[in-house]
């Protein structure tokens, strides 16, 4: 149920983190498109605008000139009545009457024709005025337009004068189009001013990047165009400029931004790295939690297989133990001192075990929290290696294995705990006859290397996995032999190897080959 618990909470917690990160992922396109469609947006206002203040500063810059060109002559103009019309509206429920009337008239500036081509008229320099009445009475003797006269005052009276500019402006603004029409791109608009226009304009929206612009005359570039323009229709931008009477345009306006994306993404720079940021935390926090799951999960199984291990190491000797007491209890058995003997030593050699078991936990508890005294003098490691092969001779013989030894180093004093390094080397020996399912065939190699003095011990057992060589002397592992205790042990013996070892300023690993056996190698610093 655990298990199945844990497996819930990690799958949970990963589709959460998967969840944030496609978030964010999707947050962030859906950004870059938003601002892609906004600039696209603002350019598109900008080209308009531009191409309307073309057409504007065109038709100023003519009427300056026709401005100009009135001032010059100094001759007041004609007046002449044009068309006046009346319209006149009667309410036959209140006897009000309105009459609206409304005069225009034409001033000619009698431009002298000589000062234009040939196929211009002086009629296109005619100013148009209105003169605008509004009458209203408030009786019914008025009945129609006949009846007005002088003795009739209206009500009330509103006059309203001035130049009728829909007219005029009208006819100008056919003559420039007319006009400019026949001119060369070059001659209507330079680069310089084009690239200012565009600047001003692009700055206004807040679009503060580079940009390439041309102009395109029926689709082939022109002379107003900047340096480093490349016609791409795909990634340009383009509208219509100088549209004629008809609203036909031979001439398209095309811009274009090198840096568009960079531009782009520069608008979500803070907000994303504050997202990448946070995203981080997350990833790291997760990690964490996981890695400290993992940890309490492997400590949990780590902490079964302790309990597991010790109660069936404490399960043979403690039967052991009862059946030989129950053996001296028998009648037959307490009469003959030799078996009672045989059976006490049974008994001792089996609480001794279980003793020594309990030490080696203790001690590695001593070592975790650094109570463990470990004095240190200069001995020789030969005699250390003697004496712990002396210690596992009565194991060895029973098992009919063999050491051999090859004492190649020259110098072997090193500043050494006799005690803790013996029971290091008596680790790694039982090991070595333990894990040989045939006769155990040891050997141990010394040599010399700089300051140092290696120590090899090489036997012909089972083996190890890469696995278990990384972990092999980790506190409480043992590689996993499914429910088989045919070895003893519960994984303490390597770790305390490593810490006693590492006390000694020295290093401790193995190499190993699954069916080929392991070799342990020690180094440990010379006394100089």
């Amino acid at each position: 149920m655990n298990k199945l618990f844990f497996r819930i909470l990690v799958l949970l917690m990963s589709l959460s983190l998967i969840g944030i990160i496609l978030v964010q992922v999707y947050w962030f396109n859906s950004s870059f498109k938003n601002n892609d469609e906004q600039f696209k947006y603002h350019v598109t206002q900008v080209i308009g605008n531009v191409a309307d203040k073309l057409e504007k500063q065109e038709e100023y810059s003519y009427y300056a000139d026709y401005n100009h060109l009135k001032e010059s002559t100094g001759k007041a103009p004609k007046k002449e009545d044009l068309l006046e019309v009346y319209y006149v509206q009667r309410n036959t429920k209140t006897n009000k009457t309105i009459v609206y009337s409304n005069t225009l008239s034409s001033e000619d500036y009698g431009v002298n024709n000589s000062l234009f081509n040939k196929k211009f008229s002086s009629d296109r320099f005619k100013s148009f005025n209105s003169k605008r009445v509004t009458e209203v009475y408030n009786n019914n003797n008025i009945v129609d337009q006949n009846s007005l006269s002088q003795s009739v005052i209206p009500d009330l009276k509103i006059e309203k004068s001035g130049n009728l500019d829909i007219l005029s402006k009208v006819q100008r603004e056919i003559s420039v189009k007319d006009f400019a029409d026949a001119l060369p791109i070059d001659e209507r608009v330079s680069k310089e001013k084009l690239q200012n226009l565009l600047k001003k304009e692009l700055a206004e929206y807040g679009v503060k990047t580079k940009f390439e612009f041309g102009v395109l005359n029926n689709g082939l570039p022109t002379k107003i165009k900047s340096e480093s323009f490349h016609y791409d229709k795909d990634a340009s931008y383009h509208v219509p400029i100088y549209t004629d009477n008809e609203g036909n345009s031979k001439y398209e306006l095309y811009i274009t931004f090198p840096h568009k994306k960079k531009f782009l993404l520069s608008e979500l720079l803070s907000i994303t790295i504050l997202s990448i940021i946070f995203t981080l935390i997350i990833i790291v926090a997760y990690t964490s939690a996981l890695n400290q799951l993992l940890r309490q999960k492997h400590i949990s199984e780590i902490k079964t297989d302790f309990i597991n291990n010790m109660t069936h190491e404490f399960k043979t000797p403690i039967a052991t133990i009862n059946l030989a007491l129950d053996a001296i209890k028998n009648p037959k058995i307490i009469e003959d001192k030799e078996k009672v003997f045989r059976y006490l030593q049974m008994i001792r050699d089996e609480n001794k075990r279980m003793h020594a078991q309990v030490e080696n936990v203790l001690r590695i508890s001593k070592l975790e929290k650094r109570e463990l005294d470990i004095t240190k003098e200069p001995t020789a490691v030969h005699d250390i290696i003697d004496d712990a092969i002396e210690h596992v001779n009565l194991i060895l013989e029973d098992r009919h294995g063999t050491v051999v030894k090859h004492y190649n180093a020259v110098r072997t004093t090193c500043l050494i705990n006799e005690v803790h390094f013996t029971n290091v080397l008596v680790n790694i020996l039982e090991n070595a006859i333990k894990y040989s399912p045939d006769v155990p065939e040891i050997e141990i190699f010394t040599e010399n290397v700089k300051d140092i003095i290696l120590i090899k011990v090489k036997d012909n057992g089972l083996g190890m996995s890469k696995i278990a060589q990384k972990r092999v002397f980790e506190k409480f592992y043992r590689e996993h032999t499914g429910d088989l205790h045919n070895v003893k042990g519960h994984g303490l013996g390597l770790a305390y190897v490593k810490r006693i070892v590492e006390d000694h300023n020295g290093q401790v690993y193995v190499e190993s080959e699954k069916g080929k056996g392991s070799t342990f190698i020690i180094k440990i610093p010379l006394i100089n």
